[in-house]
């Protein structure tokens, strides 16, 4: 199993969820946490509460840094209007969650990878960093020479996620456009996300 696969799975059981709504989480048989203490249930804090939506956040878009996530903090906080849903904005307006919903990979783990590896365009021009903030109307496509790999093919045809309706994409020219940044709801979540509770956990 390689340490990306590894990883993935950690995050499901010690967030006790199903966090990407795949058919292989270890979560599907084991609803508890790793660890002989792992079936331990106690209830959580308020605090508890605000930390696990921060993790379950942080760890959906492939473990994104502290460092990182609290700057998409404090930038969705700046914006008029209400932050949680500028957090979820600003966080699915990253090059590689845009790479993710187009269905160009199968994970938002690979879909990290790919772009640090150079396959995808943004406009014409090669971006190979993941945190990369696409805009409304961006055309973000994959590499001519990488159109044929195996993972791409593999994650245009699967029937496991559907396209959301703030991008549009032809898998036949493997090119997509980001629409507009999406709110809360527009967002296919498998899980319930709660990014109110997150800005409270930074605003203690």
């Amino acid at each position: 199993m390689t340490k990306r696969l590894q990883a993935k799975y950690k995050i499901d059981r010690r967030l006790r969820v199903n966090l990407w709504g795949r058919a292989k989480s270890p979560f599907n048989t084991r609803e508890y946490g790793p660890g002989q203490h792992g079936q331990r249930r106690k209830k959580p804090s308020d605090f508890g509460i605000q930390l696990q939506a921060k993790q379950k956040l942080k760890g959906y878009y492939g473990n994104v840094s502290e460092r990182q996530f609290r700057r998409y903090y404090d930038e969705a906080v700046r914006q008029k209007g209400d932050s949680g849903e500028h957090l979820i904005g600003i966080l699915e307006r990253r090059l590689d969650a845009v790479v993710y919903r187009m269905k160009f990979v199968p994970t938002v783990f690979a879909a990290r990878q790919f772009v640090n590896h150079g396959h995808i365009k943004v406009n014409g021009k090669r971006v190979n960093i993941p945190s990369y903030l696409v805009k409304a109307g961006d055309v973000v496509e994959v590499k001519e020479k990488s159109r044929d790999l195996g993972l791409v093919l593999e994650a245009a045809g699967s029937p496991e996620r559907d396209l959301p309706s703030y991008v549009e994409v032809d898998h036949a020219k493997m090119r997509g456009t980001f629409l507009r940044v999406p709110q809360l709801g527009d967002v296919p979540y498998p899980v319930q996300m709660e990014p109110h509770l997150v800005v409270e956990y930074y605003s203690r």
